[in-house]
């Protein structure tokens, strides 16, 4: 792990999109950590056990929007709780394949989202994503 590369946390229920956006982002070179969460709630279970780790918390999270369990727009609910008890900045990017402008919208109404992102992303994107972090 390069300390100076962002760590990436990938929450999303497709299986395949998990694996195609790992390899896409491992290929730009630019990412440290990629972790993954299979749903909102298992992404909010993951935060919790590292709250207080800078180091181990993602500095960049590609959140899907529609997944079973806990879908992006509850994580995102959830998160504001979390994120006031947090050291550290994250930047939220919400992925999806809706180019519904009433989720686009919805989404500018949280602050803690960065960019709406639509599937698929391509390597240039999620270059140009985390070259921004570095």
């Amino acid at each position: 792990m390069d300390p100076r590369k962002p760590n990436v946390l990938l929450v999303d229920d497709d299986q395949v999109y998990q694996f195609a956006a790992t390899k896409t982002i491992e290929a730009t070179g630019l990412a440290g950590d990629i972790k993954i969460c299979n749903d909102g709630q298992d992404a909010v279970n993951y935060l919790k056990g590292i709250l207080h780790s800078s180091e181990l918390l993602p500095d960049i999270i590609f959140l899907d929007i529609n997944m079973p369990v806990m879908d992006g727009w509850e994580f995102l609910d959830a998160y504001g709780a979390l994120a006031n008890k947090m050291n550290k900045t994250i930047n939220i990017y919400l992925v999806s394949s809706s180019v519904d402008k009433n989720d686009i919208m919805r989404s500018q109404q949280f602050g803690y989202v960065t960019d709406y992102l639509v599937k698929p992303v391509y390597k240039e994107k999620f270059s140009q994503v985390l070259k921004a972090m570095l």
